[in-house]
C-alpha cells in the first residue's frame, strides 16, 4: 500500500478512457460513476455509461455475480459505446473486482483501486481471499492500488458503507483532472434533497478522495475537453424518452411497471403533469394497451411503454388498434429473453416480434432508436408517424440505451412536433369512417362526438361503414389497404447513406444501439486497410429505400446484431439450418441476398473489439490493400 507522499506530476493527456466502479449492491457504486459522467460531461467531455447490474435485486454480498456498479467511457470527443474493456477501476471488494476479471472485463495492464481494509478482516477466509486476488493480478501485469477507502471514510461518517462513493468519487475527480468546484456542485446536487449537514459531510468526503489521490497516487490523466457553446443535458435513454413523449405532444402514457422500461415511467410521473399529460399506471400490461388506445380513439395519440413479456401480452390490443386504425405508440425497452429471460440485461431479441407478432396480418411501422439523444426525437417521430398515417408505431430501445448517459445539446422545442388540432368539423353526408383511399390506403380520422361521424368501431372485419362483414372481398380489400398504408409511408422515407467506403470488400449493417460500438469497429479496420462500409437503420419496417442498391456495392454483407444468430463453423450447423439474427432474416427474405450475420447474447452492450475481429474474420485472407486502391 502506497503510503508516501506522491510528487506532484504532470498530467498524461489521453484521447478516450475507460472507468468502471463496483460494489455490492447498495454501497453507491452506480451513483459515483454517474457522477463522475455528468462532471465530465459539464466539462465538455464525449461521455456514455454502462450500468453494471447483477442478475438478482440483492445479491449476496462479496459475491463474484453481484458486482453492482457503473461504466463510465470519457473521451475528447463525442461518443456513443462504452468501448471494449476498462483501463482503470475502483472496486470495494476483491470478489466484485474478480467478477470484472472472469468476465474479461479488465484491460491488459489495467489500472486498479482496491479497498484494502479486507487485507486485515476480522474472518481469515476473507482475509486469504484478498491476498489471493491481490497476488493474481500482480502477477498478471494490473497495476494494483491499495486504497484504505475504509478508514479514510471513518474520518467523517459512522458507516463507511455509506460514504465510499463520494471518497471514490473524490478520487477519480483528482486521477483525471476534473474540476473540483464542478464535483462539490454534482454532490450537492445528488443530495439536495438532504440536511445541510449531510450535504457537508458528503462534500468533505469528496474533497478527502481528491486529496489522497493527489498525495498517494503517481496517477494523473487529462482527457482535453471542448466547452460547450450552447446548452447541453446530460440523460440516459429512458429520461430521453419521457422527455421525447412530452415534447411530441403526446397527453397519455399507460403502462405497468417492468424492467427495465420502468423509469421512464418514474420521470414522467414527477413531470408529465406540468405540461398537461397523464400517466395511468394500469392494472396489467393488457389494460395499459387498452387504456391508451382508448385515449387515442378520444382524439388525442397516446403511448404504451414496456418491455419484451409485456409487448407480447399487448399484442392483441395491437392487433385492435391496427384493425380500427387507430393512432399509437408502442416502446418496446428491450431486455433479454426468452420468458423471464436476464430482466436487467440487454438484447436485441424483439425485432422479428415487434414486426410479425399477431395473429393475422397486422402490419405497423418498426423503428429503433440508435443512442440517448435519437430516443428523444425518435419519439416524436414515432408520435407524427402514428397520427398520420392512423396506425401503430413501434419504437424499439433497450436496456443499454436505458441507462447509458449521453450528453446531447439542449432540444429547442419546435411547433411542428405537435400535431394539428384534431379535425372536429362536421362529417359530409355519405362519408364512410374507412373510405380508404385507392392508392395510399389512408382515410380520414374520425372522432367520437364528431357531428355526422357517428359509427360503431370494432375489432372484427368490417368494411368502409365499420359494418361486420365476413365476406371474402371485403376482407381482401380492408387487408390490402392497411398493408397500402405501409406502402405510402416508405415512398416518403429517404434513401439510405453508407458511412465509411461506398464499395468494397464488407458491408456492416446494424439498428438500434450497436451503432457506435459498429462505427467504431468498421473505422479500425478500414485503418488496416480493407474497403468496409457501413450502414444502419432506423426504420425496420417498412425498409427505407436503397438498400438493396448499397448491398450490391460490396463482396460481403453482415449484420451486426445484440441477438442469437448461428456460427456457421459449429459442427451441425449447415446453410439449411442455420438461424439468422433477426435484422439478417429481414434482408435476405427481401432482397435475396446471401447476408452473412454475427451477434452476441452475453447480456451486455456490444464491444467495438468483438465487433472488429469478427469482421476481420469475414476480410480476404490477403495482405491489407490501402484504402482507396480500389
Amino acid at each position: 500500500m502506497t503510503t508516501a507522499t506522491i510528487p506532484r506530476q504532470a498530467a498524461t493527456i489521453l484521447e478516450r478512457h475507460v472507468v468502471d466502479v463496483v460494489s455490492d449492491s447498495g454501497e453507491g457504486a452506480q451513483k459515483c460513476g454517474q457522477s463522475f459522467a455528468a462532471i465530465a460531461a459539464r466539462m465538455g467531455n464525449g461521455i456514455w455509461t454502462v450500468e453494471i447490474i447483477p442478475a438478482e435485486i440483492q445479491p449476496p454480498a462479496r459475491s463474484i455475480e453481484g458486482a453492482s456498479g457503473n461504466r463510465t467511457r470519457i473521451a475528447t470527443q463525442r461518443i456513443r459505446t462504452g468501448g471494449d474493456a476498462a483501463d482503470l477501476v475502483v472496486a470495494f471488494n476483491e470478489q466484485v473486482l474478480l467478477g470484472r476479471l472472469r468476465a474479461g472485463e479488465l484491460a491488459p495492464g489495467c489500472i486498479v483501486l482496491l479497498e484494502s481494509s479486507w487485507a486485515t478482516y476480522g474472518d481469515p477466509e476473507v482475509a486469504a481471499s484478498y491476498q489471493a486476488v491481490t497476488d493474481e493480478l500482480r502477477r498478471d501485469g494490473y497495476r494494483l492500488h491499495e486504497v484504505p477507502m475504509e478508514q479514510e471514510c471513518l474520518r467523517y461518517v459512522e458507516d463507511a458503507r455509506r460514504g465510499k462513493n463520494m471518497f471514490a468519487l473524490g478520487l477519480l475527480c483528482g486521477i483525471y483532472s476534473l474540476d473540483l468546484d464542478l464535483a462539490r456542485a454534482q454532490v450537492r446536487t445528488i443530495f439536495s434533497t438532504k440536511d445541510a449537514q449531510l450535504v457537508a459531510r458528503n462534500v468533505q468526503l469528496l474533497d478527502a478522495g481528491w486529496a489522497w489521490a493527489e498525495d498517494n497516487l503517481d496517477l494523473r490523466f487529462q482527457v482535453p475537453a471542448t466547452p460547450p457553446t450552447e446548452p447541453h443535458v446530460v440523460v440516459n435513454g429512458n429520461t430521453a424518452l419521457a422527455l421525447g413523449v412530452m415534447a411530441s405532444g403526446m397527453e397519455v402514457c399507460a403502462m405497468y411497471p417492468i424492467t427495465p422500461a420502468t423509469s421512464a415511467s418514474h420521470y414522467l410521473s414527477e413531470a408529465f403533469e406540468r405540461v398537461g399529460g397523464i400517466v395511468h399506471q394500469a392494472e396489467d400490461e393488457i389494460a395499459a394497451a387498452h387504456f391508451a388506445i382508448g385515449a387515442s380513439y378520444a382524439g388525442t395519440c397516446a403511448v404504451t411503454i414496456t418491455s419484451g413479456p409485456g409487448y407480447s401480452l399487448k399484442q392483441e390490443a395491437i392487433g385492435l388498434a391496427v384493425m380500427g386504425e387507430i393512432p399509437l405508440v408502442v416502446i418496446d425497452v428491450q431486455r433479454g429473453g426468452p420468458s423471464t429471460g436476464q430482466p436487467t440485461k440487454t438484447e436485441q431479441g424483439d425485432l422479428l416480434t415487434a414486426v410479425f407478432g399477431s395473429h393475422g396480418d397486422a402490419p405497423k411501422v418498426v423503428m429503433a432508436a440508435s443512442d440517448v439523444e435519437d430516443c428523444f426525437y425518435s419519439v416524436i417521430t414515432a408520435r407524427r408517424i402514428a397520427e398520420t398515417f392512423n396506425t401503430v408505431v413501434v419504437l424499439l430501445s433497450d436496456a443499454s440505451l436505458a441507462t447509458a448517459q449521453q450528453p446531447f445539446p439542449r432540444p429547442e422545442l419546435r411547433q411542428d412536433w405537435f400535431a394539428a388540432p384534431v379535425d372536429q368539423s362536421p362529417i359530409p353526408d355519405g362519408a364512410a369512417p374507412y373510405a380508404w383511399n385507392e392508392r395510399t390506403g389512408l382515410a380520414r380520422r374520425f372522432i367520437p362526438g364528431q357531428p355526422g361521424g357517428t359509427h360503431c368501431l370494432t375489432g372484427l372485419a368490417h368494411d368502409r361503414s365499420s359494418t361486420v362483414a365476413y365476406g371474402p372481398e371485403i376482407n381482401q380489400e380492408a387487408i390490402r389497404h392497411r398493408s397500402l398504408k405501409l406502402a405510402a409511408f416508405q415512398q416518403t422515407l429517404r434513401p439510405v447513406r453508407v458511412g465509411g467506403d461506398g464499395d468494397g470488400d464488407l458491408l456492416v449493417i446494424g439498428w438500434g444501439s450497436t451503432r457506435g460500438a459498429i462505427e467504431e469497429a468498421v473505422e479500425r479496420v478500414r485503418a488496416g486497410g480493407y474497403r468496409v462500409g457501413r450502414l444502419h437503420l432506423r426504420f425496420l419496417q417498412p425498409l427505407a429505400p436503397g438498400i438493396g442498391e448499397a448491398m450490391a456495392h460490396f463482396d460481403r454483407v453482415v449484420c451486426v446484431e445484440n441477438n442469437w444468430s448461428d456460427r456457421a463453423d459449429d459442427p451441425l450447423i449447415d446453410p439449411d439450418n442455420r438461424r439468422f439474427g433477426h435484422l439478417a432474416w429481414l434482408l435476405r427474405a427481401r432482397y435475396l441476398v446471401d447476408v452473412d450475420s454475427w451477434g452476441q447474447v452475453r447480456g451486455q452492450p456490444l464491444a467495438p473489439g468483438a465487433i472488429e475481429a469478427a469482421l476481420r474474420a469475414r476480410l480476404p485472407d490477403r495482405a491489407a490493400r490501402k484504402v482507396g486502391a480500389r
